[in-house]
């Protein structure tokens, strides 16, 4: 049902763009490689191709009922070697210029799945977003893109894409906070051993932000990973144990290991009249909660004003005081040196340097960190001015089968050398359903005549590299090939690019933030730099590859569950014969109702095919579009589709009340001067509803308005007095066209009805309404009810409002201009005759004119 409501979405812009005359391209593809096939395949004993094959099958199907507008002729899968051989190409691309690399890492394995994980595919609590594993940390050779290149520009450009809400704010929220650059210093720290260390490692470098902290360091922590810890473990083999087992702890452990006969110095202790506690030497551990790919993969522990800081150290050092040397702006007075911080909560946050810092107490932070960073650098160039970045270079290595290959061929003699352009695609060997019993891992390691192959540069016997991409890397760039899909030579031609990229509007989910998006921002900027997209679509886009952004929300459907034990219930398990006082079967109990994110394992999925049989494609449509906002969460109520069908229902009965007409639907309305009161009423809810409907299909995409705005056309059109045919053809047949895009099949019946003899041509060959100059802003009418006292005494027609009044914070224009148009109109004329005597309280203007009410002592009413 998540597909449905995205497609829908799609559908309806492309098809009002059309109406309005633009050429447009709206293709459909299958982003088929990845994880979730190939398990799919492995529980059931099939190929992850033939798995894929039945699904495309059975989703074209559903897309072809749901009355979707695609060029199928654009038609691709990112499984097919005529589509991955340019997926090879584009990384050979990468690897001539230096941004795709191999290299061994921590990094995030998923035990379950049997594969690496990307740091974006790791949620915040360290599980697997495929799975829901728990990852864990290995050391492995992969293969990285270097999207920290393109970081700054990545970042800088979000503001180009914030310019008129092109993007949601949340998104670009999102890549910003994943961007993650931070300002702060890098501060040197000496180090002294009893034992032999190295030249090269006699200092450790610190990134930090919070240079103002530097007094209340209490000791240093390296990653596992640090140079001087690989070093030292090669001589120490408690040390050697520790950082093998580290590599399965969690990255949140406090686990450590204290570096015997090493000591680091506090870069303060070298300037003059510093605190003695400055001049403390500093233990030196390793942990694993320090990151390699953070800043220099060290940190100076600071216990206390860092929570992670304190607890590892009231686990290692719990019999040293903790020093605090920030306090609050407001704190009356400093705290002692030694103050026990666990007997107040932990301060945190940038303040006032305390006594404990000698000569720097009483600075803020800010100054703080100024001046201890200029007298380091300045003195013993101990500190320089550096920043960090969160976004860490792209992971696409997979042990997986279906992927595409990564076209590397590895040599004794050579090293990792490209696969020559010539012998792509490198083909995945196909493999019987057999291979897929052993429920995980990679097939390819044991496909020998697969992995067997000769060195493109010296011809010796070498392998094949046998990791497989992140399907991310498919869809990066897949939205490309859709200009060119046919080319056999190149991914797309640059002709065919500039003519058709940027892409306009984007729909997709808000989980593709800072995956799909952002791994797509990088490619796409990349390519404009090679000869395949030099223009980067022109010098305004910035390189980009969406200009527009629409983020639709997640479907939720009812879930049922045991309130005592907290299972999730089955169809079977529940007794719905009264839908609205549902019962457990087996106990006759109430089961506890939520709305949970669709899913098997809950049991609340909506098969769309089911629904589109039950109701109609178009019907289901509508309800999608009018339940929820499109960037909102919509609860799938299927009961209330009813009110969807007596809509459609109503428009099919109203063209019985019409004669039929020739297609020349303007030629017969007569002069604006010579409508009726009740004719001019319609024909402004006609233009008001072309102006709302129009905005919210190119603007705001309120789709959910859409529908509103069209119940109320057609509550006027049905309920009107009028007779004149041709206004009630002009006012049903744009009801009809500006409902076309959400539901054409049903507007496409409606329009052969609507006209005899049948036009035999298509709704969508008809333009999309739009607002005529015929009527003057004067002349628009909205109903204003007249209230004495909050009573209703009668409703009238007056112009719209000016724009100017409406916005003016003083309403005593407005009044004044509702009142002279009230008392213009007969009925208006004569009710404020009777009351001329009366002294009113006040009057209340309500939503530009549309409510006004005559407020006064309840004495003055008869």
């Amino acid at each position: 049902m998540g597909h449905l409501r995205v497609y829908t979405i799609a559908d309806v812009i492309a098809r009002f763009k059309r109406m309005q005359g633009y050429d447009v391209l709206f293709p459909m593809g299958w982003d088929a490689f990845g994880l979730p096939a190939e398990n799919a395949a492995i529980e059931r004993g099939v190929t992850p191709a033939d798995w894929t094959m039945q699904n495309v099958e059975k989703m074209k199907d559903q897309l072809i009922r749901m009355n979707g507008g695609f060029d199928w002729s654009r038609e691709f899968m990112t499984c097919d070697p005529d589509f991955y051989k340019h997926t090879q190409r584009i990384f050979l691309l990468l690897h001539e210029h230096g941004l795709a690399y191999q290299a061994s890492s921590l990094v995030n394995y998923d035990p379950i799945d049997r594969t690496v994980l990307a740091n974006e595919q790791v949620d915040s609590e360290g599980f697997s977003w495929r799975s829901g594993a728990k990852a864990e940390r290995v050391l492995l050779k992969q293969w990285f893109l270097r999207v920290t290149e393109y970081k700054e520009a990545l970042l800088a450009d979000l503001d180009h894409l914030g310019q008129n809400d092109q993007w949601p704010d949340r998104v670009l929220a999102m890549q910003r906070n994943w961007l993650g650059r931070s300002e702060g210093a890098i501060l040197k720290f000496m180090l002294s051993s009893t034992s032999r260390v190295p030249s090269r490692h006699r200092s450790v470098s610190v990134f930090t932000t919070r240079p103002d902290t530097l007094v209340g360091v209490q000791y240093i922590a390296l990653s596992v990973s640090h140079p001087l810890v690989v070093t030292l473990a090669g001589k120490d083999p408690y040390l050697k144990e520790f950082v093998d087992q580290a590599l399965g702890l969690p990255e949140d452990s406090k686990a450590g290991y204290l570096l015997p006969g090493i000591v680091a110095h506090n870069p303060l202790s070298s300037i003059a009249d510093m605190p003695d506690c400055v001049s403390a030497p500093l233990p030196v551990y390793v942990a694993p909660y320090v990151l390699q790919d953070y800043g220099e993969g060290a940190v100076m522990g600071v216990p206390g004003h860092d929570t992670r800081d304190h607890e590892f150290w009231r686990l290692h050092e719990n019999t040293i005081p903790i020093r605090e040397v920030i306090e609050h702006v407001n704190t009356p007075e400093s705290l002692p040196a030694n103050h026990d911080s666990d007997q107040h909560e932990l301060y945190t946050k940038p303040g006032i340097l305390t006594s404990t810092c000698g000569k720097l107490a009483g600075m803020t932070s800010h100054k703080a960190s100024e001046h201890i960073v200029q007298s380091l650098s300045t003195s013993n160039n101990l500190a320089q001015r550096g920043e960090n970045w969160r976004i860490r270079d792209w992971l696409i290595s997979r042990q997986r089968y279906w992927g595409t290959p990564i076209p590397i061929i590895h040599c004794d003699n050579c090293g990792a050398v490209p696969v020559p352009l010539k012998d792509l695609p490198v083909e995945l060997p196909k493999l019987e359903g057999e291979w897929f019993q052993r429920k995980g891992g990679n097939p390819l390691e044991s496909a020998g005549d697969w992995v067997k192959t000769k060195c493109p540069s010296c011809n010796s016997p070498a392998k094949r590299d046998t990791d497989t991409m992140d399907t991310f890397v498919d869809s990066s760039w897949y939205f490309m090939r859709f200009v060119d899909p046919h080319n056999a030579a190149e991914p797309f031609s640059p002709e065919k690019a500039d003519a058709l990229l940027p892409v306009d509007i984007y729909v997709g989910g808000i989980e593709h933030a800072i995956l799909h998006l952002l791994y797509a921002r990088f490619v796409s900027k990349f390519l404009a730099s090679t000869e395949l997209w030099p223009s980067g679509g022109g010098k305004d886009n910035k390189a980009e590859p969406f200009r527009r952004l629409i983020t639709q929300g997640m479907v939720h459907g009812k879930t049922y569950s045991d309130p005592r034990t907290g299972r999730f219930l089955k169809p079977e398990d529940l007794d719905l014969s009264v839908p609205t006082k549902p019962r457990m079967v087996a106990t006759s109990e109430i089961p506890a109702i939520s709305w949970e994110k669709m899913s098997k394992s809950k049991y609340n999925g909506v098969d769309p095919s089911r629904c589109m049989d039950a109701y109609g494609a178009d019907v289901t449509r509508a309800h999608i579009l009018f339940q929820a906002p499109v960037s909102q969460v919509l609860e799938w109520e299927e009961e209330r589709i009813v009110g969807i069908q007596r809509w459609f229902g109503r428009i099919w009965r109203a063209l019985d009340t019409l004669p039929a007409q020739k297609l020349d639907h303007q030629s017969s309305i007569p002069p604006i001067e010579k409508f009726t009161e009740a004719e001019l009423q319609l024909y402004t809810a006609v233009q008001q509803t072309i102006v709302s409907v129009t905005t919210s299909l190119s603007t705001t995409f309120a789709l959910n308005t859409v529908i509103s705005d069209l119940i109320k056309l057609t509550n006027s059109i049905t309920s009107t007095s009028i007779t004149s045919d041709a206004i009630l053809y002009y006012a049903t047949s744009s009801l009809i066209r500006m409902l076309a895009p959400i539901a054409p099949a049903f507007c496409e019946e409606c329009w052969e009805r609507l006209h005899s003899p049948p036009s035999g041509t298509s709704i969508f060959t008809q333009p999309f309404p739009t607002r005529t100059d015929a009527v003057s802003p004067g002349q628009i009418t909205q109903r204003c009810a007249v209230q004495e006292n909050g009573k209703l005494r009668f409703a009238v027609g007056i112009p719209t409002a000016p724009k100017e009044l409406i916005e003016n914070r003083d309403q005593t224009d407005l009044t004044a201009w509702v009142i002279a148009e009230i008392e213009k109109t007969a009925e208006g004329a004569k009710w404020l005759e009777s009351r001329k005597e009366r002294e009113w309280m006040r009057i209340v203007v309500v939503k530009g004119g549309k409510t006004v009410n005559f407020v006064g002592y309840r004495g003055y009413f008869a």
